[in-house]
């Protein structure tokens, strides 16, 4: 083989395992709504381990959302376990985030958000964590 063919394999090979790499650390998305409201929830990195949950919610006509709380309920749907609730802290008027532990496999991820004293909306979805 000769030595630009060499070169070319081997940038190849490093694209092929950054990539493989990348793709290891790719955060996880979801949209989850109801008729009172949404929230797009990001989890960073989508893989287990610490993990950053971050949570922006809007209105159903896609408007910033101001919420007075937001709890993260994560539980395994297949035993029905559920890790402790985490209170979110707000970093933004609709923005919110938390910092959990993730093991791998499917969780439901859950937010009691509570939009006046007497008003909560729940909204849950499930999430994949690699």
């Amino acid at each position: 083989m000769n030595i630009a063919k060499q070169f070319a394999l081997a940038i190849w090979c490093a694209s092929v395992a950054s990539c493989s790499a990348f793709a290891a650390d790719e955060d996880f998305f979801t949209h989850i709504h109801t008729d009172k409201a949404m929230a797009n929830v990001t989890i960073s990195p989508g893989r287990s381990g610490p993990v950053d949950i971050s949570i922006q919610l809007e209105t159903v006509d896609e408007a910033p959302l101001s919420a007075k709380s937001v709890l993260i309920t994560l539980s395994d749907p297949d035993s029905g376990k559920k890790l402790s609730i985490v209170a979110a802290s707000r970093s933004a008027d609709d923005d919110w985030e938390a910092k959990v532990s993730l093991g791998p496999g499917k969780w439901m991820l859950a937010l009691n958000i509570a939009i006046s004293e007497a008003d909560h909306v729940e909204v849950e979805s499930p999430i994949l964590i690699k």
